[in-house]
């Protein structure tokens, strides 16, 4: 669809021959943007509420700044993931307000907006070495406009640290929980709480953990009713999952 239909297809709303909805349906098939590298999906907030996200790894800096530009020019704010230090220090330099989080790995175009959306996502670890995941969730789920608590270090070790904090856990409607080791605390939050739990098991601890197999074996097979599990270290797409859902209970309240 270029510049000419689109215009035209703008005229014919004005004019009561297409109706906004069927317009906007338009809208959504509008093609990607071909940079021979890569094709950019402008249009996939218009389908499913989440903008193009870059997912860094194995890209080359030059790629990503090319990338970032293109986005940058059509997005208020754009999240690159899994964004090494040193791939960012090459890339920082060419974009002056860019934020990049050293913890999560990633990088914010534009400095964070307040959110806009209604409800609450709560993030919680079992344990500090869990932290890199957990803020990979945080600025995924602040990114796309969210407000968000976050519960640390609570793992099922020291139980009593998680049983002082209903009332926060009472508060959200959508709850991450960020665990290693044996992923138990997913299981324990699932028996405590109605709001839909969002597990992710990360790749922490000793030997026989297995990189997050351990943990992420445990959350698949938990007993408590109420868990969806997500890939592990997979803070992104914990946050995604959580925003979907949150968005979900705002337009049928």
């Amino acid at each position: 669809m270029n510049e000419e239909t689109i215009r035209a297809l703008l005229e014919s709303v004005q004019q009561g021959s297409c109706s906004p909805d069927k317009a906007l349906q338009e809208l959504k098939d509008l093609p990607y943007e071909n940079l021979d590298f890569a094709r950019l999906d402008h249009h996939r907030a218009l389908r499913t509420g989440q903008s193009e996200v870059i997912f860094c790894q194995g890209k080359q800096p030059d790629h990503i700044i090319s990338i970032l530009k293109h986005l940058g020019t059509k997005a208020q704010n754009v999240l690159a993931t899994r964004l090494d230090y040193p791939t960012a220090e090459v890339i920082l330099p060419h974009f002056p307000e860019a934020y990049y989080d050293r913890q999560a790995h990633c990088l914010l175009l534009r400095p964070l907006a307040e959110p806009t959306i209604p409800g609450r996502i709560l993030i919680m670890t079992a344990g500090t070495a869990d932290l890199p995941v957990a803020q990979e969730a945080w600025l995924t789920a602040r990114y796309m406009g969210h407000e968000v608590d976050t519960l640390f270090d609570v793992g099922v070790a020291g139980i009593h640290r998680l049983l002082g904090q209903r009332e926060l856990m009472d508060q959200a409607d959508v709850i991450i929980v960020v665990a290693g080791m044996e992923g138990a605390l997913a299981s324990v939050v699932g028996g405590l709480v109605e709001q839909p739990v969002i597990a992710v098991p990360t790749s922490v601890g000793y030997g026989a953990h297995f990189q997050g197999l351990a943990a992420l074996l445990s959350m698949l097979n938990s007993c408590a009713s109420g868990i969806g599990v997500v890939n592990i270290d997979n803070g992104f797409g914990a946050a995604s999952l959580a925003s979907a859902i949150v968005r979900r209970i705002i337009k049928d309240r």
